[in-house]
């Protein structure tokens, strides 16, 4: 596996976002291993700090990264709330909008040729793209409606041998929000997945046959 590229990489590492730097180069290698089966989804993109090891891992894998995001920001990013930055405001629209910093990060890293952007609601991005993918990675918002739509809309598209990835898991619910766990073990549950080793946070499933 080739490694990933500097400029890349300073600009994952300089980017907003909330993706601890292990958890990014897991991503990395994921994208890269399973670019081969299809192209790489990501539901939840924000600024663009998985998008990058994302994206530079599905070109070294020969493959895109899809970017699925309304980027209005999550519940927990609206003003008023713990995740909020303001300088994500749009004061014409009144709402966050954080469209612009996605495309500064990839463009930053010199990744617009391998990443395809999408801005629309998850289940609506999910009636336009058929797959089968080679991975996708689940970090969008993290109420349980949210969490759940974004399973059941994409699981299903995974390619047999391809990973299905998601963020935020946090076992102790005092530790974090409980969605993505929910969604994570509900997959396992199906036996459509089996799980292989996570990252921190960063839970990983393989599509069996």
């Amino acid at each position: 596996m080739p490694p990933m590229p500097a400029r890349a990489l300073a600009a994952a590492q300089r980017c907003k976002g909330f993706l601890d730097e292990d958890e990014g180069r897991r991503l990395y290698e994921l994208a890269f291993t399973h670019a081969r089966l299809g192209p790489v989804v990501e539901i939840g993109s924000y600024c663009g700090k998985s998008s990058v090891y994302l994206a530079s891992g599905a070109r070294a894998g020969g493959g895109l990264l899809v970017c699925v995001d309304h980027h209005r920001g999550n519940e927990e990013q609206q003003p008023g709330e713990l995740y909020h930055d303001a300088e994500l405001m749009d004061a014409r629209a009144g709402a966050m909008d954080s469209l612009g910093f996605l495309r500064h990060s990839i463009r930053d890293a010199g990744l617009e040729d391998a990443t395809v952007l999408v801005v629309t609601a998850s289940r609506i991005a999910a009636t336009l793209c058929p797959g089968p993918f080679g991975m996708v990675f689940i970090d969008g918002g993290h109420t349980f409606e949210a969490a759940e739509t974004d399973l059941a809309c994409w699981a299903d598209k995974v390619a047999p041998g391809g990973v299905l990835a998601i963020h935020d898991l946090f076992p102790d619910p005092q530790d974090g929000g409980q969605a993505p766990i929910t969604i994570y073990r509900r997959a396992l549950a199906t036996e459509r997945f089996a799980a292989l080793p996570t990252t921190k946070t960063l839970g990983v499933l393989r599509r069996v046959a």
